[in-house]
């Protein structure tokens, strides 16, 4: 049986990152992130991007970031060799782990020809929200889709059910509990 793990990036995953990069997306002839941005993401936001890894291997990476208590999630990758594996699941229990208390809404932006993410997106909750023309240049047209803070709380309660999300008091933890996030709503 395979063993995943995914864990927090540091700044050792630099090299890992980029050629996971290649691979994903490279191979495809598209674009690939720039050293800058993943430099940026290893050193500086390894809070909110995590890599994961199958029997030691680096098999995929979610890449996002907070500002105020809005989340950008930016990308998610799986190398082809585990693309519908658990590995998108696990990526995806870890980074709204790491945000579904300090966050009031999450944003996704996609391809409109990618099935499989918009899949994802919508399976979280995420409604679409527009289009924007040329966002990463002419003719490269993305989909902006959100959580909001109604659905991050449905899901914060699924996730304490599945065990997967601590149930910790407020007062003791720092952290806005599901309750106190319905009342905010």
């Amino acid at each position: 049986m395979a063993r995943y793990d995914i864990r927090e990036l540091c700044r050792d995953d630099f090299e890992t990152l980029m050629g996971l990069e290649d691979e994903v997306f490279g191979a495809d002839g598209e674009p690939v992130l720039g050293p800058y941005y993943v430099r940026l993401c290893c050193d500086f936001f390894p809070d909110t991007c995590f890599l994961a890894t199958v029997d030691g291997k680096p098999a995929g990476y979610i890449l996002g970031f907070l500002k105020g208590r809005e989340v950008y999630c930016t990308t998610l990758a799986v190398v082809p060799e585990y693309q519908g594996t658990r590995v998108v699941h696990y990526l995806l229990r870890a980074f709204c782990r790491a945000i579904i208390d300090r966050a009031d809404s999450i944003w996704f932006t996609v391809e409109e020809d990618n099935a499989a993410a918009r899949a994802v997106h919508a399976t979280l909750g995420a409604k679409n929200v527009e289009v924007r023309k040329d966002f990463y240049g002419p003719g490269q047209d993305r989909i902006v889709s959100r959580l909001d803070r109604e659905v991050l709380v449905r899901l914060r309660k699924r996730y304490e059910r599945l065990g997967f999300i601590e149930r910790k008091r407020a007062a003791e933890s720092g952290v806005r509990s599901t309750a106190q996030l319905e009342a905010a709503s």
